[in-house]
């Protein structure tokens, strides 16, 4: 089992960019919080005309900063990972300045339909005015002045959600999907277990030198940290299983014991990723519960 090290030394520096390598500079946003860490990280990729890389959130003084970032070289495309508030809605603002179309997987949806009296707890979370100039389709490529860029759709965080693998430095762009700094929140029905792991397994076949995520540092050995993604989400579902041998039944008093050493604030997210396990056990015959699986169900072992 490979180890999973997260590295949580990381300055932001906000509103002021950061030159990363000859061709990316990272501008982080204010947006500091428990799921945004230092902020959100938006990347300016390109030397005479550039593309910028999650442009963030509503926030004036964070597209001031990518504009002087920028300065007067044109802005070819607005890339988009994912359609959560945090991310995509500066890239409205960002194009009436530059009038650079917008790139993306597609519009904010969930990854399957809510169930009857479901109610969506992300819903907030969640830019349902976005739309995309240009859908992103996997495998897409986007030539700019001095660089390029493929479009790898990696479903799981989101259901549209995507990065961007930079052809000229071997680097991608991994918007939540992966980050140094703390594991990506997969929570129903925006997002899928099955998605997600099914994700990891296509980035880590990929062999990409470094990964440029949404929040925090550089994930700079990518094979390692991945294998270690995928060990332990595998290692959470054995602690879900073994909740249910113990005898727990249900989603809030299994997040009690598994994730004990967590910040209680964080507890409604831990809840909607167990959700995200069970839902892809029930799928796998390995757990029952009655009805389409939920938060507020009780869970036990088939058989």
């Amino acid at each position: 089992m490979s180890a999973l090290a997260f590295v949580t030394d990381f300055e932001p520096r906000h509103g002021e960019p950061v030159r990363l390598t000859p061709l990316v500079a990272r501008v982080t946003a204010a947006n500091s919080g428990p799921f945004t860490f230092h902020g959100t990280n938006s990347y300016i990729v390109g030397d005479r005309t550039v593309m910028v890389v999650d442009p963030g959130p509503d926030d004036p003084a964070h597209v001031e900063a990518l504009i002087a970032a920028i300065g007067k070289r044109p802005v070819s495309h607005i890339l988009v990972t994912h359609t959560h508030r945090d991310h995509s809605p500066a890239s409205r603002a960002l194009k009436a300045a530059t009038g650079a179309p917008i790139v993306a997987e597609g519009p904010h949806r969930p990854a399957r339909p809510l169930h009857i009296g479901e109610i969506n707890p992300l819903d907030a979370s969640g830019d349902t005015d976005f739309m995309p100039d240009i859908f992103a389709t996997d495998g897409m490529r986007i030539a700019g002045e001095d660089a390029t860029i493929e479009v790898v759709t990696t479903p799981g965080h989101t259901d549209n959600h995507a990065c961007f693998a930079l052809a000229e430095e071997d680097l991608l762009f991994s918007g939540d999907h992966v980050m140094a700094w703390s594991t990506s929140i997969v929570a129903p029905p925006d997002g899928a277990m099955v998605d997600y792991m099914a994700s990891l397994d296509k980035l880590i076949a990929r062999h990409d030198r470094r990964l440029l995520p949404g929040h925090g540092a550089a994930v700079d050995d990518p094979q390692t940290f991945l294998a270690g993604l995928i060990a332990h989400r595998r290692g959470r579902e054995r602690a879900v299983i073994a909740r249910l041998v113990a005898g727990d039944e249900t989603i809030p008093v299994m997040v009690e014991t598994i994730y004990a050493d967590v910040d209680r604030r964080l507890y409604g997210a831990a809840g909607l990723s167990l959700l995200a396990h069970l839902e892809d056990l029930v799928a796998r015959g390995i757990v029952v519960t009655d009805g389409a699986p939920g938060i507020d169900n009780r869970y036990s072992l088939a058989g």
